[in-house]
């Protein structure tokens, strides 16, 4: 478990931009490893985990794109029935909200991009 950066990227919800958001990301050789769409009626919310967050912040911003960043918990869970289930039970009882995960399963590990109201408590309370 470790806080990392999520680069956030609102984008227009129209052909082509996310397309353009993810050829600017590659043409400066940035990795996105992790990546969340969700739609509004007018735009869409890109939340992406990259390997040089600064850099893209930058370049996006540089290519009129409304971006920001923000720290979020990285909590990697065994890929069994339950166990997502007992870290939010302890974020729970200590009063953590959390507003928004996307995660996935790999070979046995489910890594879960979490954003919650205190990343830095979370962490101590699910390292204990």
């Amino acid at each position: 478990m470790k806080i990392i950066k999520q680069v956030t990227v609102f984008l227009q919800n129209e052909t082509g931009r996310l397309e353009e958001m993810t050829e600017i990301l590659g043409n400066n050789n940035i990795n996105i490893s992790a990546i969340s769409i969700a739609e509004a009626a007018e735009f869409g919310i890109a939340r992406m985990i990259v390997d040089d967050y600064e850099k893209a912040v930058q370049v996006l911003k540089e290519n009129s794109f409304s971006v920001n960043s923000v720290e979020v918990l990285c909590v990697e869970t065994p890929d069994t029935a339950g166990a997502l289930c007992e870290v939010l039970k302890k974020l729970s009882s200590a009063g953590i909200n959390v507003s928004y995960m996307y995660g996935y399963s790999n070979h046995g590990v489910a890594p879960m991009i979490m954003r919650v109201s205190d990343p830095h408590r979370a962490l101590n309370i699910l390292n204990v």
